[in-house]
C-alpha cells in the first residue's frame, strides 16, 4: 500500500503542472537537420569526457576518439540514434537541443559514456559515488560522501538537465547508478544557468525507452550477505516511450565500520529503488516528459567496541555520575538505527520554435530521515539519548530558454525557484543537574528527564539569469551573463553574479580557456539546527556554550583556468586550476549522536588547487589517469557555535585551520581491454585506483594532522553471450565477477577526530561480488 508521503508526492507533481506554460504550436526549427547534431554554431565547452563509444550494434563496442579533456564543440555524452526509426531519431534531436539549453562554456565537464559506467567494476551495480570518484578532483569521505575541489556538500544533481532540490539522505545515495544512460560532472566556473549548488554540478541523462529499449534482469551478490537483485525495461509504441527500473539492496556493509576489522559489528542494511520514466512526444518540436523516483533504506549502525565517548558534552564527561555508569553497557551490542527516504518527480516541456528552444519543469521532492536510539547505551555513554525525525518537502520550477540570434551571438535566459517546507523533531532523555561540586564540576543525581523539541518553517530559495555566447572571430568564444539568486528562509539575502567565460582555440586539437564567477550558496535549509537550546540548560545535555548565531549565504569569487591539448590520436591530456575566495563559507559536520548533518559559517574561507587529466585509447583499449592538488582552509566560525568545544571556538578566532575535508593530494586512474570484441562472445578486463593522501584528524590543533594516505585497486572480469541459450526472445547474457579493494588495504576514511566528525570511520576491507543478467 502506498505511503502518505508517496500519495502526496503524486498529488503534488499533479498540481505543480499548472506550472509550466502552454505553448502554441510554431515553426519547426530552422535549423538544418544536418546540423541538430551540434550545439548553436560556435559554441564551446570543455569536455573532460571519459571516451563516448557509439556502437556499430548495441553489444560490441568500437574504437573511440573523443577527448576526456578538451574544448572542441561537441555534443559528447548525447550518444548517436542506432536506428532510423523516426520516433527515435527525433528524440536523439531533441535532447541535442535540449543539451544545448546548458551548455556550460568555458567550464570543465567531465563525462561518463553508457560504455563507461559499464566498465567501471560493478557496472549499474556500483555506487554513485564509486563512479564519480573517477572523475579529478573527488575526494572520498565516510557515509559514501564525495568532496569536489575541496567543498564539502555543494554537490547539485540534475536529472536530463532539472535541478534536483536538496535532500536529507546522508548514508548512501537516493540515486542509483542504474538510473543513468549517461552522467557528467561540471566544475569550475559555471555559467549563469547553474546556482545554488555550485562545487560539483551532477546531470544525469536518465535511460528512456528509446535509448534503452528491451528489458534486463540480473542478481548481483556475494561477501558480507550482499544480495542486490535488478530489473529494468523499456520501449516505446507510436509517441510514446516509457523506461522503469527497480531494486533492492541487502547487505552488511550499509554503513563504514568504525574498526579495522573485516566485518563491522551491527551493520545491516535494507533499501529500495525505483525510477521510471514516461515521454510523450507530440511533434518533432514538442515533446512532455515525466520522471518519478522513490528510495528507501534502512541501516543498522555499527558498533564500537570500547565505544569513544565522542557525543558527551563537557559538563558531562567530567563528572562523578558519568565514571560511576561507563561501562555499565556493552557499547558492542547497542542497537542504534536509521531510516531515509526520498520521493521526486520532474514533469518537463521541451519545445523547439524556430530560434528558440525552452525546456520548463515542475520539480517536487520529499526527503526524511528518523534516527532511533539505543536509549540506555547512549545515556550512559554520552548522558543523552534522543530519537530525532527531520524532513523536507520542496515544490518548485525551472525554466531555460535559448535564442540563437544570430551567427555570432546565442542568447540563454531563465529561472529557477523553489518553495520549501522543512520539520524537525527530536525526544531526548538526559540527566537532571543537582548543582556543583567543590571543583567546580556538574552533580547529577541519576534521575532523567525528557525533553521535547520541535520546529518547522517554510521558506523558499530563486534565481535568474542572462547571458550571451559571443563568437567574435574563428576560434573564440567569450560568456559573459549575470545571475540574481535570493534566499528567504532561516536568512534573508540576494546577491547579483556576474559571469565571464572566454575560450580560445589556437589550433586544431588545443584549448585555452579562463574564467571567473561571482558565486551565492544559500545554506542547506533542511541542515540548519533549529534546538531550543535554553530546554537542556542544567541538564547532561547542555552545550558548553549556548551561542547560536543564525546561518548565513555563503558568498564566493571563484577564478578558473585551463589548457587541453590532443597529443597524439588517441591521446588527450589537460591541465586546469582555481582559486576561490569565500566569505560566509559553508562547513558540515556531526556533532551527536544521530547521523544528522548540522551546517555552520567560516567567516572566511580559502580553496585552490589544480588538475590533470590525460587518456588514451585505441580500438579495445583504453587507459586514464587523474590526479589533483588541493589546500582548502578557513577562519572564525561565526554561527552555530554551540556544536563546538569552546576552545576550539577561541582558537579558531584569529587562526587559519585546515578544514575537516581538506585532501592535500587525490588521484583516480583505471584501464580497460576487451578481448574477442568483435565476437559474440566479448570479454572485458578492466580496472581502477582511487588513492588520498588522507582526510583531517586533530593533531596540536583543530584538524591540524591527517589521517595516513591509502590506496586502493578494484578488479572486474565481465564475459557476455550475444546468444547464450539460442532462444529468440533472450539477448545478451552477461557474467562478472568484481572485486573491490583487491589487496584488502586497511585505510581509515575518519579517525574520530577534527572539527564536525563523529566517530572514527575504516575504508571497504576486500570484498569479491558475482552476478549474472540476462537481457530480453
Amino acid at each position: 500500500m502506498p505511503s502518505p508521503q508517496h500519495l502526496r508526492l503524486l498529488t503534488l507533481l499533479l498540481v505543480s503542472s499548472a506550472l509550466i506554460p502552454a505553448v502554441p504550436a510554431c515553426a519547426a526549427a530552422q535549423v538544418p537537420a544536418s546540423d541538430t547534431a551540434t550545439e548553436a554554431p560556435g559554441a564551446v565547452t570543455d569536455t573532460k569526457t571519459l571516451k563516448k563509444t557509439p556502437a556499430k550494434t548495441k553489444e560490441k563496442e568500437t574504437e573511440t576518439t573523443d577527448a576526456r579533456s578538451s574544448f572542441q564543440t561537441n555534443q559528447a555524452g548525447i550518444e548517436d540514434s542506432l536506428s532510423n526509426e523516426e520516433h527515435i531519431v527525433v528524440n536523439a534531436r531533441l535532447d541535442r537541443q535540449r543539451a544545448a539549453l546548458q551548455p556550460a562554456t568555458g567550464a570543465t565537464i567531465y563525462r561518463f559514456s553508457r560504455s563507461d559506467i559499464e566498465k567501471i567494476p560493478g557496472g549499474d551495480n556500483a555506487p554513485l559515488n564509486a563512479v564519480l570518484l573517477q572523475a579529478p578532483g573527488v575526494a572520498q569521505d565516510s557515509y559514501g560522501q564525495i568532496h569536489v575541489r575541496g567543498d564539502h556538500n555543494e554537490v547539485q544533481f540534475r536529472l536530463d538537465g532539472v535541478m534536483l532540490p536538496e535532500g536529507m539522505s546522508v548514508f548512501g545515495q537516493a540515486l542509483m547508478t542504474r538510473f543513468a544512460h549517461s552522467m557528467s560532472m561540471t566544475t569550475g566556473a559555471l555559467p549563469g544557468e547553474y546556482g545554488f549548488l555550485q562545487a560539483a554540478v551532477i546531470d544525469i541523462t536518465t535511460k528512456n525507452g528509446s535509448a534503452d529499449p528491451g528489458g534486463e534482469a540480473s542478481v548481483y551478490g556475494g561477501a558480507r550477505d550482499y544480495f542486490f537483485p535488478s530489473a529494468q525495461y523499456g520501449g516505446h509504441t507510436g509517441k510514446w516511450d516509457y523506461f522503469a527500473t527497480a531494486d533492492f539492496v541487502h547487505d552488511r556493509v550499509g554503513i563504514e565500520n568504525p574498526t579495522p576489522k573485516f566485518n563491522a559489528l551491527h551493520d545491516l542494511s535494507n533499501q529500495y529503488h525505483f525510477l521510471g520514466h514516461l515521454r510523450y512526444t507530440a511533434d518533432e518540436n514538442t515533446r512532455i516528459s515525466l520522471t518519478a523516483g522513490v528510495s528507501s533504506a534502512e541501516y543498522q549502525l555499527p558498533n564500537n567496541p570500547g565505544q569513544q565517548r565522542q557525543f558527551a558534552n563537557p559538563s558531562f564527561l567530567d563528572s562523578a555520575l558519568a565514571q560511576q555508569v561507563y561501562g555499565s553497557v556493552d557499547s558492542a551490542s547497542l542497537n542504534e538505527r536509521q531510516r531515509q527516504i526520498t520521493d521526486f518527480g520532474i514533469l518537463s516541456l521541451q519545445k523547439e520554435m524556430g530560434k528558440f528552444s525552452l525546456q520548463s519543469s515542475a520539480i517536487v521532492r520529499y526527503s526524511s530521515l528518523g534516527y532511533s536510539p539505543d536509549p540506555l547505551g547512549e545515556l550512559v555513554y554520552n548522558g543523552m539519548a534522543q530519537r530525532a525525525q527531520r524532513s523536507v518537502f520542496s515544490s518548485g520550477s525551472q525554466s531555460d530558454v535559448t535564442w540563437r540570434a544570430d551567427p555570432h551571438h546565442t542568447v540563454r535566459f531563465g529561472y529557477q525557484a523553489y518553495v520549501e517546507r522543512t520539520i524537525s523533531k527530536s525526544d531526548s532523555t538526559v540527566y537532571q543537574q543537582t548543582g556543583t561540586d567543590e571543583d567546580g564540576n556538574a552533580v547529577y543525581d541519576g534521575q532523567t528527564v525528557s525533553i521535547h523539541d520541535g520546529t518547522g518553517r517554510t521558506g523558499w530559495v530563486y534565481g535568474l539569469y542572462a547571458q550571451d555566447e559571443w563568437r567574435p572571430v574563428k576560434g573564440l568564444t567569450i560568456n559573459y551573463g549575470l545571475r540574481f539568486d535570493g534566499v528567504d528562509e532561516y536568512t534573508h539575502s540576494k546577491q547579483v553574479s556576474p559571469r565571464l567565460n572566454i575560450v580560445y582555440q589556437p589550433w586544431h586539437g588545443g584549448a585555452f580557456h579562463i574564467g571567473y564567477s561571482r558565486y551565492f550558496t544559500p545554506p542547506p535549509f533542511e541542515l540548519i539546527g533549529s534546538t531550543q537550546l535554553n530546554k537542556f540548560a542544567n541538564t547532561s545535555g547542555a552545550p558548553g556554550t549556548f551561542q547560536n548565531t543564525t546561518v548565513k549565504a555563503e558568498r564566493d569569487h571563484y577564478f578558473d583556468a585551463g589548457f587541453s591539448q590532443e597529443l597524439l590520436p588517441g591521446w588527450h591530456a589537460s591541465v586546469d586550476g582555481y582559486v576561490k575566495l569565500a566569505k560566509n563559507l559553508i562547513d558540515e559536520g556531526q556533532f551527536g549522536s544521530p547521523i544528522l548533518l548540522s551546517v555552520f559559517n567560516y567567516r572566511r574561507g580559502q580553496v585552490h588547487g589544480y588538475e590533470f587529466s590525460t587518456d588514451y585509447s585505441h580500438g579495445p583499449f583504453s587507459v586514464y589517469g587523474n590526479f589533483a592538488w588541493s589546500r582548502a582552509i578557513g577562519k572564525d566560525i561565526t554561527t552555530a557555535q554551540w556544536n563546538f568545544d569552546p576552545d576550539d571556538l577561541a582558537y579558531i578566532q584569529h587562526r587559519w585551520i585546515h578544514l575537516d575535508h581538506d585532501q592535500r593530494w587525490t588521484a583516480s586512474a583505471g584501464g580497460s581491454y576487451t578481448a574477442f570484441y568483435k565476437t559474440g562472445h566479448p570479454l572485458r578486463l578492466s580496472a581502477t585506483m582511487v588513492y588520498g593522501s588522507g582526510l583531517r584528524m586533530d593533531g596540536l590543533t583543530p584538524n591540524g594532522a591527517s589521517v595516513p594516505q591509502y590506496a586502493t585497486f578494484n578488479l572486474s572480469v565481465v564475459q557476455s553471450f550475444n546468444d547464450l541459450f539460442h532462444v529468440s526472445f533472450l539477448k545478451r547474457t552477461q557474467l562478472r565477477l568484481d572485486v573491490t579493494n583487491l589487496f584488502d588495504k586497511r585505510y581509515e576514511l575518519r579517525d574520530g577526530s577534527g572539527i564536525g566528525v563523529g566517530a572514527p570511520q575504516y575504508g571497504l576491507r576486500r570484498t569479491i561480488l558475482t552476478g549474472i543478467s540476462q537481457r530480453f
